[in-house]
């Protein structure tokens, strides 16, 4: 049996203290946000937990359809570098791996406090490895059409970000009392947020 929603909150405080509950009604799928990764983001194709192998906005849409409630994770953050890179998720490289792992551990304790059903989504390209599989194969010209998350050296860890299955992250922070903004430059704090689906 699941603990009630309060317990679980404060169990999930443990792993990461800055947390919000909020219904996924307030959760905002739209179809032109993949073109942002396929015509915007560098690492387009280059990552099992981006868009093409993440889920589909449809797919995404279904998925929700299945869960009444959620936790959104805040992260404060800077980057690693004084220069930032040509991809931005390696500026800030180190803080993302402690985001992936954290989601995790979220997702992990929701899990085992019987909401069987937890999934989580992170932020940005995963960060978990120094090259992804996808990135290997392609340097070396194999095909990488029927690579899916099975392939992934960490499957048990990485999970794909809101923004490649398609989620407006900004409108559904709106959604959710935050007030993002768009950083015309990201060398000070950013913040990063994950979503854990409970139920």
């Amino acid at each position: 049996m699941s603990k009630d929603l309060d317990s679980l909150l404060s169990e999930l405080k443990t792993v990461h203290e800055d947390l919000k509950p909020i219904s996924t009604e307030v959760i905002v799928v739209a179809d032109w946000v993949r073109l942002k990764c396929k015509y915007g983001c560098r690492a387009y194709g280059k990552h099992l937990c981006c868009p093409p192998y993440s889920p589909t906005p449809q797919e995404t849409r279904a998925v929700l359809s299945a869960y009444r409630q959620a936790v959104l994770a805040r992260f404060e953050t800077k980057p690693d570098q004084k220069l930032l890179p040509k991809h931005i998720h390696h500026a800030f490289w180190n803080s993302l791996t402690k985001v992936h792992k954290t989601l995790y551990e979220l997702e992990r304790t929701a899990f085992l406090a019987g909401y069987y059903k937890a999934f989580g989504m992170g932020a940005l390209p995963c960060t978990l490895c120094e090259a992804c599989v996808i990135e290997e194969m392609l340097k070396k010209d194999q095909a990488v059409f029927d690579l899916d998350a099975v392939k992934c050296r960490h499957k048990d860890i990485m999970r794909p970000s809101m923004e490649a299955c398609g989620i407006d992250v900004f409108k559904t922070l709106q959604n959710a009392g935050y007030k993002p903004k768009v950083l015309g430059d990201c060398r000070e704090k950013v913040e990063l947020f994950c979503l854990v689906l409970l139920d």
